[in-house]
């Protein structure tokens, strides 16, 4: 397996909880890029979204990857990506050369119930939708990513949305490294 590890997915998928459970049980390093973006730029990416728009961000976040491995080149991390990082240009070629990416594969109606139990309010553009309202969201926006998510290297399917669901996929993807 070539390191580092690139966790992409919708919202909600579960890139940074899976990813900090992965990191752990790799006796690896954790790097969420929302958060890294945050301590770049000094501000979060969706305070960020709201003042700039979307598109200025994404050309931000492009960035954001790179000047972290300049910062500390190290191929024992795993990365949680933003849900929209690899739709972005060539991002996902970029991930897929670097290192080896894993799709977190969730259906719609998961993903509601997931972004449901969380603050949307950090979430411009799903703020005050309500669970059906998330779900009509998500569908088409799930679909027209589903094309980038699939480039990569593995997809590792959600089975239910569990409390546990987080810790059965990093234990699945951990699996799937070591024996790479």
């Amino acid at each position: 397996m070539k390191g580092p590890v690139y966790l992409v997915g919708y919202m909600g998928a579960g890139k940074t909880t899976t990813g900090r459970l992965l990191a752990d049980m790799l006796g690896w390093r954790f790097v969420d890029l929302d958060a890294a973006f945050a301590e770049i730029h000094g501000i979060t990416p969706a305070d960020y979204i709201r003042r700039h728009g979307i598109e200025d961000f994404r050309r931000k976040e492009k960035y954001v990857l790179e000047d972290i491995a300049d910062m500390a080149p190290f191929s024992e991390v795993v990365y949680a990506t933003g849900g929209g990082y690899p739709c972005w240009e060539d991002n996902m070629e970029c991930l897929r050369e670097l290192g080896t990416s894993i799709y977190l594969k969730w259906s719609a109606e998961d993903l509601a119930k997931r972004l449901m139990l969380t603050d949307l309010s950090e979430r411009p553009v799903l703020q005050g939708r309500t669970e059906n309202e998330l779900l009509e969201f998500i569908r088409p926006q799930l679909e027209a990513r589903e094309e980038y998510y699939a480039q990569a290297d593995h997809v590792v399917r959600a089975q239910q949305a569990t409390e546990d669901a987080d810790l059965r996929m990093a234990e699945e993807i951990c699996r799937l490294l070591t024996n790479i």
